[in-house]
C-alpha cells in the first residue's frame, strides 16, 4: 500500500484492516455492494464590508457514511465518530436496512488500491493560509474597487475556502484517496449617484490554492470588473417588456442550461421516469447545433474531481451530440439498475448522504455559427452578455437592465 494511502488512512485513524473488517460486517450474501465513504472537511470564510472585517468563520466536520445496497432498496447509515465500535454499529445498521437480518453470512472482501489523476494540485494546503492574509486580499480589493471610480460608496468582499480529505473502500476491491481543495473570491460594488444606488458583481474561484488569486493580478480585475458593472448600471434602463428573442452570450446565462437540461440527464429521473428525457436515449431532443457535454476531468475547475464520491475515476460524457441524445450521467447503484455506462457522476453532499448522479461541469461546446451573425439574425430582443470595457475618457453607454446566469455550470 503507497505511503499516501496510509497518510489517508491516518488522517481517520484507521489501518487497512479495521476497513476491512467494516466492509465485511456490511457485505453479506444479500448484499450485492457496500461502500465505505469517509470525509474530513475544514472550511473557512471571512467577509469585508465599509473596510471592516464583519465575519470570520471556521468550520470542521469529520465523519463516515456506510452503504449497503440490494436491488433497489439502499441501508445507509453514519457517524461523526470514527472508533472501531462506532463503525460496527453503523455498518449492521445499513446492512440491516438494505436485507432481512436473517440474511446470509459475512463473506471475504479484498481490499485493493487503484491510482487517481491529480486535476488540481496545490502548492499547499489552502487551509494553512492565515487570516490576516486573508484580509490582507480583501483590503487590496476594497482600495481597488474604490479607486475605480469616486461614486463607489461600499465595497463588499469574500474569501471562501474548504479542504477536503476523502477515502473510500468499496467490496469491489477499491480503497482510494483523494484531497480536494476548493474556493472561491467574491465581490459587490454598490454605486451612488443623485440618489441612484446600483449594484455590481464578479468573483471567480475553483480547486485552486491561495496564489492563483495574485497570478496575472486576478484579484484587482474582480474589483474592477464589480465596479464596472455597478458604475455602468447606473446609466441603466428598464428593459423593454414583452415576448422576444433573447441571446445569450457565455457567463451566467449556462444556469440555464444547468437546471433546464443538465438536471434532467441525471440517471435517477430517468430511471424514475420523472425527467422529460426518459427513454429518448437515440432520439432528436434539440438543435443539430446543440452539443452539450459533462466533464469532470477539466483541471482545477469547481466540479472537477479526481474520483467522484464513490471512487470511480471522473470522465467526459457526450449527453447530446447534435441535438441527439446519448446518454445520462451515473452512479454505480444506476447505472448497474439500468445497464448503462458508469460515468464517474456519484456526487454527496457529505458524509451524512447517499451520492446521486449528480453534474460536475457541465457545458454546451461552441458551435460553428458566426456570433455576430446570431446577432443580426433577430431584429428585435435582448442580448443579457457581457459588456466591454469603455474607454477611460468615455461615459458607460446606457444599457437595459437585464439579469443573466452562468454558461459553464457546476454541480
Amino acid at each position: 500500500m503507497s505511503a499516501k494511502l496510509n497518510a489517508d488512512l491516518a488522517q481517520f485513524g484507521l489501518t487497512e484492516k479495521e476497513v476491512q473488517q467494516t466492509l465485511g460486517i456490511v457485505k453479506v450474501r444479500d448484499v450485492d455492494y457496500a461502500d465505505l465513504y469517509f470525509e474530513s472537511c475544514q472550511s473557512d470564510s471571512v467577509s469585508m464590508e465599509e473596510g471592516l472585517v464583519k465575519r470570520a468563520v471556521k468550520s470542521v466536520s469529520q465523519g463516515v457514511g456506510v452503504r449497503a445496497t440490494a436491488g433497489e432498496k439502499t441501508g445507509f447509515a453514519y457517524s461523526d465518530e470514527l472508533t472501531r465500535k462506532d463503525l460496527e454499529l453503523a455498518a449492521s445498521t445499513a446492512r440491516y436496512i438494505a436485507q432481512s437480518p436473517q440474511g446470509g453470512q459475512p463473506v471475504p472482501v479484498t481490499v485493493g488500491l487503484k491510482p487517481t489523476r491529480d486535476l488540481y494540485p496545490a502548492e499547499a494546503p489552502i487551509s494553512d493560509v492565515a487570516t490576516p492574509e486573508r484580509v490582507d486580499l480583501l483590503n487590496r480589493i476594497d482600495a481597488e474597487a474604490r479607486r475605480y471610480d469616486p461614486r463607489i460608496k461600499n465595497v463588499m468582499a469574500s474569501f471562501n475556502t474548504e479542504y477536503k480529505i476523502v477515502l473510500v473502500a468499496t467490496t469491489d476491491g477499491k480503497l482510494v484517496g483523494d484531497i480536494q481543495p476548493l474556493s472561491r473570491l467574491q465581490v459587490t460594488c454598490i454605486a451612488e449617484e443623485n440618489g441612484n444606488r446600483q449594484v455590481g458583481s464578479f468573483g471567480g474561484g475553483g480547486r485552486m490554492g491561495f496564489s492563483y488569486y495574485f497570478e496575472q493580478n486576478r484579484y484587482r480585475h474582480y474589483a474592477r470588473e464589480a465596479a464596472r458593472q455597478a458604475i455602468l448600471n447606473l446609466s441603466a434602463v428598464d428593459a423593454p417588456a414583452g415576448v422576444m428573442p433573447v441571446v445569450l452570450g457565455g457567463g451566467w446565462p449556462g444556469i440555464l442550461l444547468h437546471e433546464a437540461i443538465g438536471h434532467g440527464l441525471e440517471a435517477d429521473f430517468n430511471r424514475r421516469k420523472t425527467s422529460a428525457f426518459s427513454n429518448l436515449i437515440g432520439k432528436r431532443v434539440a438543435s443539430e447545433s446543440c452539443t452539450i457535454v459533462d466533464d469532470g476531468t477539466l483541471p482545477f475547475r469547481r466540479g472537477s474531481l479526481n474520483m467522484d464520491d464513490e471512487g470511480t475515476p471522473t470522465s467526459r460524457t457526450v449527453l447530446i451530440e447534435k441535438g441527439i441524445l446519448r446518454g445520462y450521467i451515473t452512479d454505480t447503484l444506476n447505472a448497474r439498475l439500468m445497464n448503462i455506462p458508469l460515468t464517474g457522476n456519484g456526487r454527496r453532499e457529505s458524509f451524512q448522504s447517499i451520492p446521486l448522479p449528480r453534474m460536475t461541469n457541465t457545458f454546451m461546446l461552441a458551435g460553428e455559427s458566426d456570433p455576430q451573425d446570431i446577432m443580426r439574425s433577430v431584429k428585435k430582443g435582448l442580448y443579457p452578455g457581457a459588456v466591454a470595457d469603455p474607454p477611460a475618457t468615455a461615459r458607460p453607454a446606457r444599457r437595459p437592465r437585464a439579469r443573466s446566469h452562468p454558461s459553464a455550470a457546476s454541480g
